[in-house]
């Protein structure tokens, strides 16, 4: 599961064991926290959570559902999908617990920094739809604070955001959707709604070749069994 020359792609593999529903042994579970827990305030990281390797600074990082995030945005969503992935590894080690609290302790005093600008009036939103997404799937996980509030507040910015295609103007299509399907609010079930013709059309393809065009078509379905 841990991948020695990415973050990235260790927590893919974290995601991808909590989409496909299996149940990691404790010990494996362990190992891979620690290790992530080792990427902590190295060059790169963003607000002492978890810095990728020079590669994934240089180039970016591609999320679980295959759109590639690049500069700052791609270092502070790496730094809440590796919160994300430490809450869901749920490993009781202190040292790991220490961490994390550093970690949200550091993307927390980026989020109260955030709503001293005036014109930041929704909670559920941070700097750009990309990066949005990314303290959603955090929130998702049980990090931060004020979940429900910042989860439906940011749901429902994205009626606005339509771009009457079925998607979103300004947030990465995919990755928006795998954020809402966990979401259980009716803000969010309102948004899976509209863009329903979308994940039919996709549904409906024929099986794609890539891993994450699979992970695109099972989301849809289990989307669409959902709405």
């Amino acid at each position: 599961m841990i991948d020695a020359t990415s973050l990235s792609r260790t927590v893919d593999a974290v995601n991808l064991a909590v989409f496909e529903r299996r149940k990691l042994p404790a010990g494996e579970r362990k190992q891979v926290a620690e290790w992530i827990v080792g990427r902590q305030g190295l060059p790169g990281a963003y607000a002492d959570t978890f810095a990728g390797f020079p590669r994934e600074r240089e180039h970016g990082i591609v999320v679980f559902t295959g759109e590639r995030i690049t500069s700052a945005s791609a270092r502070h969503i790496l730094g809440e999908e590796t919160c994300r992935s430490l809450q869901l590894l749920r490993v009781r080690d202190a040292g790991v617990k220490a961490a994390l609290s550093r970690a949200s302790d550091g993307l927390m005093g980026c989020l109260e920094r955030a709503a001293q600008d005036p014109r930041h009036t929704n909670p559920g939103l941070y700097c750009c739809g990309k990066c949005s997404v990314g303290l959603w799937r955090n929130l998702l996980a049980g990090g931060l604070d004020r979940q429900e509030e910042r989860l439906r507040r940011g749901a429902a910015h994205l009626r606005s955001m339509r771009d009457g295609a079925g998607e979103w103007r300004r947030f990465p299509f995919w990755y928006t959707v795998l954020a809402l399907s966990e979401m259980e609010c009716p803000e969010a079930t309102k948004e899976l709604e509209y863009t329903a013709p979308a994940l039919r059309a996709a549904a409906a393809r024929a099986p794609g070749s890539t891993a994450y065009a699979r992970r695109r078509q099972e989301l849809a379905t289990r989307v669409l069994g959902r709405i």
